[in-house]
């Protein structure tokens, strides 16, 4: 069984960083596709960014300059950065990762962590 958990939510004003963290665990074999995802209020969960195995990013157009994905693959973690926070980030952020465990590859999503940006 894998297990996504999230850390690093918060409180920020605006213009404000934060920086989340997602570490998976259980009987791994290979991590193909690392991300986060968000929900804010009342909208659908949309894409953040993404970052594949070979370190190709994707990242939403209303992130791009602001926000920054990195991985420690052997430790199968993921982080964001997030800087120039503006109120219209607050939401749920979920980590997201495709992976195999032996030779059957899922989904699997984190309990996520509530970021919220208010002065």
């Amino acid at each position: 069984q894998v297990q996504l958990v999230e850390s690093g939510g918060g409180l920020v004003q605006p213009g404000g960083s934060l920086t989340l963290s997602c570490a998976a665990s259980g009987s791994i074999s290979s991590i193909y596709i690392m991300g986060w995802y968000r929900q804010a209020p009342g909208k659908q969960r949309e894409l953040v960014t993404t970052i594949t195995s070979v370190g190709d990013t994707k990242y939403a157009d209303f992130v791009k300059g602001r926000f920054t994905i990195s991985r420690a693959a052997a430790e199968s973690k993921v982080y964001l950065q997030m800087n120039s926070l503006k109120p219209e980030d607050t939401a749920v952020y979920y980590c997201y990762m495709y992976l195999s465990v032996g030779s059957r590859a899922l989904e699997h999503w984190g309990q996520g962590t509530l970021v919220t940006v208010s002065s």
